[in-house]
């Protein structure tokens, strides 16, 4: 399985890249920016409900909630705890992810303290740029120059990601629920990520030196089990 890394780092990675386009593919399913309105959620409340989703109802109920806005993310509920609950969309996967402009992308994602202030800024501005009409490929020359999109993660900066209610691809829907951790790159080893049996993956991200680890859990944010969904 391919990543990118969520939250630009990005927010993100989107998982979003589950299989990969085969050669024999005559062209890619979203090959430019759909309308704005197609990435929109019509009605603030499901947004503010799915943004929630993230996480544990104990973390999320006192999170600041943010929604995708005409002039990028906005605080729709202020929050308490320092943590940060939002829907990422497809323009936070891999530059070179077929699903980069998938308009049926929606990712929960809650953000703690550290990724708030290290890993979210990220996030915003390249919302603004995708906003402003920028290409895919004016948006990756920005990030490789950005400092904002290149900025260190903070140590502990980390994400929930267990929402039974996210559409991370067209093949892989929600995928798993899983926490994310960002580091330096070179970490992988002291994971023991990406080995045989190990519940901790590694995905190297589109900018900066920076590794993102994702760590599977067994159940969703509700407390549902996750056992029954296939590898």
């Amino acid at each position: 399985m391919k990543m990118a890394r969520p939250i630009s780092c990005g927010l993100v990675i989107l998982l979003a890249a589950f299989e990969p386009v085969h050669a024999a593919d005559k062209k890619a399913p979203y090959p430019t920016m759909a309308p704005l309105a197609q990435y929109m959620m019509a009605n603030p409340a499901d947004e503010i409900a799915l943004a929630r989703s993230a996480a544990p109802a104990s973390i999320s109920n006192d999170a600041e909630i943010l929604t995708l806005t005409s002039q990028g993310y906005q605080t729709a509920v202020k929050g308490k705890n320092g943590f940060v609950c939002l829907v990422e969309r497809s323009w936070e996967s891999g530059f070179d992810d077929p699903g980069f402009w998938n308009y049926n992308i929606r990712g929960p994602l809650c953000l703690n303290p550290a990724a708030v202030r290290t890993i979210l800024p990220a996030a915003r501005e390249r919302a603004s740029w995708v906003l402003a009409g920028l290409s895919r490929e004016e948006i990756e020359k920005r990030v490789t120059v950005s400092p904002v999109a290149n900025m260190a993660p903070e140590p502990g900066a980390m994400c929930y990601m267990m929402s039974k209610q996210g559409y991370l691809s067209d093949t892989g829907r929600h995928w798993h629920p899983h926490l994310m951790f960002w580091f330096h790159r070179g970490e992988a080893p002291n994971w023991g990520a990406d080995l045989p049996g190990s519940p901790v993956l590694a995905a190297p991200g589109d900018s900066g030196p920076i590794t993102l680890f994702f760590v599977l859990v067994p159940k969703w944010s509700d407390g549902t089990s996750a056992m029954e969904m296939h590898s």
